[in-house]
């Protein structure tokens, strides 16, 4: 490759396609020019540029302007865009692992949650129909820490404690029909 640098006008240029041909102010033949050619400019060339570039002769023999550059046109210096991309591309990686880290965790408290709350709620909604009392035995019952059917006097007795009292332990089957070898069965 020849070092010294040549000038030309851009004479043709196909910008679909990306290539043209530069005429060399010597009054020699028109030279190839490829997009490639041109860069760090801050635009595509135009016809009519004055380019300055060098040449390059290929292993076909061909001719062919290399390290062009247009006359006018700043060029764009050297970014650290590989290093703001590789910055990137390790802080997204970053966040990603926090936030999978933090829905995994997130995600168990909300499983355990759902499987305590659904442990107790199951306690709390088992089926327990309701059978009402009859109006006299309404005043003759309270909660005095009987627990079983051995302690119980009557089926009426049992439902009111089933019903009203806490940690009673009359309904084996979970019927909502307490002491019923007892009391209660029909």
């Amino acid at each position: 490759m020849n070092s010294n640098y040549q000038k030309g006008r851009l004479r043709r240029w196909n910008d679909d396609k990306g290539f043209g041909f530069i005429g060399a102010d010597h009054g020699k033949q028109d030279l190839f020019i490829h997009i490639t050619a041109f860069k760090k400019m801050v635009r595509r060339p135009i016809v009519g540029d004055i380019i300055t570039y060098q040449v390059h002769t290929g292993n076909d023999g061909k001719h062919r302007a290399v390290n062009a550059k247009i006359e006018g046109v700043t060029q764009i210096k050297k970014s650290p865009r590989k290093k703001y991309v590789q910055q990137s591309k390790d802080s997204n990686l970053a966040s990603i692992v926090i936030i999978t880290v933090l829905t995994m965790v997130v995600g168990s408290v909300v499983y355990k949650s759902a499987i305590t709350k659904n442990g107790l709620q199951e306690k709390q909604t088992s089926f327990m129909p309701f059978y009402p009392l009859e109006e006299k035995n309404t005043g003759i019952y309270s909660c005095t820490g009987k627990v079983y059917c051995s302690e119980m006097t009557s089926c009426d007795e049992a439902m009111f404690y089933l019903r009203n009292c806490p940690d009673t332990k009359m309904d084996g089957d979970g019927d909502g029909i307490p002491c019923e070898r007892q009391w209660c069965g029909q």
